[in-house]
C-alpha cells in the first residue's frame, strides 16, 4: 500500500461521513414538513455506502503485492425509507388534513437521526484520526535519514 493510499481511504471516509450528516440534518429539518412538492409528507432518506474500486475475489490473490485491494468509501446511494410508516396526528384544523381530520408527519424520528449523527460524527473522527497516524508516520519516516 503507497503513502498517498492510506491518506486517500481516511479521506473518502471523511467525505463520506460528511455526507452522511448532511443526509441526517435534512432528515431533521424536514421532522414537521407535511407537504413536499411531489405532494405528501416528507420521507426520510437513508444514505448507503460502498467500497471505491473495487477488486474482484478473483484478482486478490493473483494481484501484485504493490497493487492494493482497500480503496476507500463511497456513497452508493440515497434512498427513502419506505419501511417506517408515517406518523399520523389528529388535527382537522390543519391544511394538510384528510378527511377524516388526521395530518401525516414525516417518519423521521428525532431519536433515531440523533443516535445516527453520534455514530456518524464518531465515525468522521476516527478516519480524521487514521489520517494524522499516517501523517505522523510519513514525517517520522521522512526525519529517519537525518
Amino acid at each position: 500500500m503507497g503513502l498517498f493510499q492510506s491518506f486517500n481511504i481516511s479521506a473518502s471516509g471523511m467525505t463520506a461521513q460528511r455526507f452522511r450528516t448532511d443526509i441526517i440534518a435534512e432528515n431533521i429539518a424536514n421532522v414537521n414538513t407535511t407537504s413536499t412538492a411531489e405532494g405528501g409528507p416528507y420521507r426520510r432518506k437513508v444514505v448507503t455506502f460502498s467500497e471505491r474500486n473495487v477488486t474482484p475475489f478473483s484478482q486478490v490473490y493473483s494481484a501484485s503485492k504493490n497493487e492494493a485491494v482497500g480503496n476507500g468509501v463511497k456513497v452508493k446511494k440515497v434512498t427513502e425509507d419506505y419501511e417506517t410508516e408515517f406518523v399520523k396526528e389528529y388535527d382537522p384544523a390543519n391544511p394538510d388534513a384528510d378527511e377524516d381530520g388526521y395530518v401525516s408527519y414525516p417518519n423521521v424520528n428525532t431519536v433515531t437521526e440523533m443516535t445516527n449523527l453520534i455514530d456518524s460524527t464518531r465515525a468522521y473522527e476516527a478516519n480524521a484520526t487514521a489520517f494524522s497516524a499516517s501523517k505522523s508516520m510519513a514525517e517520522k519516516g521522512l526525519t529517519i535519514g537525518l
